[in-house]
């Protein structure tokens, strides 16, 4: 199977760090082809410009952009890893999809009718964030990242969601956890279709 994971942490040696490099590791010894998008190394621009807004209408993106749709078009399923910063994804991952999920690329309207043109393609979101599900929870704020994330942009687009996993407390996490984090991770790709 082809997989994409687009992973958008500064420091590669994160929790986010951890689960891209054991995923990575997995999926290529199952004998998957694996392409990985680190945003922060790419030193990808995140800034939608007035240009960029033109040209999705025409059809015309940057270079830059046009690789990364590439990368998507190719793919069959697209893992995103990134953490939860201020109730929402970083900067650089907001800016990817502001500019890569692009119209005429992701979705489209048809007479007036909204259409994801990403269809067929599996999706598993793999967040990391300081609060505890319980905190969230109590707030509403786990039923908001899901449906801003997985509804207004993920299903939006096409993309069937596989899973989506919240993992707590993560700056105060100790080893143990982390493998447990990672055995359950891999579980989902060794039960499913989602490794062939």
């Amino acid at each position: 199977m082809r997989h994409l994971i687009i992973y958008a942490h500064p420091n590669g040696e994160s929790l986010n760090g951890k689960f891209k490099d054991a995923l990575q590791g997995y999926l290529l010894q199952k004998g998957n082809e694996v392409i990985v998008r680190d945003l922060y190394e790419l030193q990808f621009d995140p800034v939608l410009s007035l240009q960029d807004m033109e040209g999705q209408r025409k059809g015309q993106v940057e270079d830059d952009v046009r690789l990364e749709q590439e990368f998507i078009s190719w793919a069959e399923h697209i893992t995103f890893i990134h953490p939860i910063w201020w109730t929402g994804m970083p900067a650089v991952m907001k800016g990817y999809i502001d500019r890569v999920f692009s119209y005429g690329f992701a979705y489209r309207y048809d007479q007036g009718v909204q259409k994801g043109l990403l269809k067929g393609k599996q999706a598993v979101i793999i967040n990391t964030h300081g609060k505890s599900h319980d905190e969230y929870r109590e707030i509403g704020m786990d039923r908001a990242l899901r449906l801003t994330s997985d509804k207004g942009i993920y299903n939006y687009c096409g993309f069937e969601i596989s899973q989506h996993f919240f993992f707590e407390k993560a700056d105060r996490v100790d080893a143990e956890t982390v493998e447990s984090w990672i055995t359950e991770i891999l579980a989902l790709y060794k039960n499913t279709a989602v490794a062939l």
